[in-house]
């Protein structure tokens, strides 16, 4: 059950990432009539959420394929980093979207909403490997 969970989390936060990447992208080109908003929730995002959640397992396949996920000998440092970017990138990718005002306070010419993505995310990091992270489930975890 908590493996469910921890993928379905993982998958979510990929599908959200992408999406609101996507949803800046065309944003800031001359195609931005496609992120129009609906009770400030550009439909474009949600439309890319529900076919990223589509695509989001094979995502996560793919990048631990390509960091030889299942051939490492300690896999523990490899998941932390991989959750922790998921966290941090749905953080940055929300704040952009949605509330893109927050990105404008600087913390020493660094953007603040950086600095707080960061700080979250690895807070959330630890949190999730305290709920997810077992020992006798580090070999199955994904």
């Amino acid at each position: 059950m908590k493996l469910q969970i921890s993928t379905w989390l993982q998958n979510l936060g990929i599908a959200c990432s992408m999406a609101s990447l996507f949803t800046l992208f065309f944003r800031i080109t001359d195609f931005a009539w496609v992120t129009k908003s609906v009770y400030y929730i550009p439909v474009f995002f949600v439309v890319l959420v529900l076919l990223g959640l589509v695509i989001a397992e094979d995502v996560r396949k793919a990048f631990k394929k390509m960091f030889w996920y299942e051939k490492r000998k300690v896999q523990r440092p490899i998941w932390q980093v991989g959750v922790g970017f998921i966290f941090f990138m749905a953080q940055i990718g929300t704040v952009m979207v949605f509330s893109s005002e927050l990105t404008q306070p600087e913390l020493g010419g660094m953007p603040l909403f950086l600095v707080i993505a960061f700080m979250n995310a690895f807070i959330m990091t630890v949190i999730y490997e305290e709920i997810f992270f077992r020992k006798d489930q580090a070999s199955r975890v994904s």
